[in-house]
């Protein structure tokens, strides 16, 4: 039995019977030249408690004191910088499929944050946000008497 393969019909390098040509014998900086003009993102994973929202954000190769968090009301902003670090001076780029500068990422939550009470760490490329929900956000239940 085959197996099956999703089909991306905007990704057509796979059927571009000049792209080996292209990625065999043209140096890096030629094809860095030729990728498609999409800005990396930043990965994020956002899950909601009664109280709270996590959030999740893959920021590998960023160093925490290039990470910058700002809270609006109900918008969290991601700003992150990678910086391109040379190991030799004299050696010769051979690949290079890692992106450098900076990138941002907005969301949007339902409810206001607080804070004054949000936390943020950041382990092994991860940063995990804790953020508090505002009290006057929250929903309040009403007893029928």
């Amino acid at each position: 039995m085959l197996n099956l393969a999703r089909f991306d019909p905007f990704n057509l390098t796979r059927m571009d019977p000049f792209e080996s040509v292209v990625r065999d014998f043209m140096p890096t900086t030629f094809r860095s030249m030729l990728r498609p003009l999409g800005e990396p993102t930043i990965a994020i994973e956002v899950q909601e408690m009664d109280n709270a929202y996590l959030v999740s954000a893959e920021l590998p190769g960023v160093k925490k004191e290039d990470i910058d968090i700002s809270i609006t009301g109900n918008e969290v902003t991601l700003n992150a910088e990678s910086r391109h670090e040379k190991v030799a001076t004299e050696a010769k780029e051979w690949c290079n499929e890692r992106w450098y500068g900076k990138v941002t990422r907005s969301i949007q939550l339902p409810l206001e944050i607080e804070e004054t009470q949000a936390d943020a760490t950041y382990v092994d490329g991860v940063l995990h946000l804790t953020l508090p929900k505002k009290a006057s956000s929250l929903a309040k239940k009403l007893e029928i008497h």
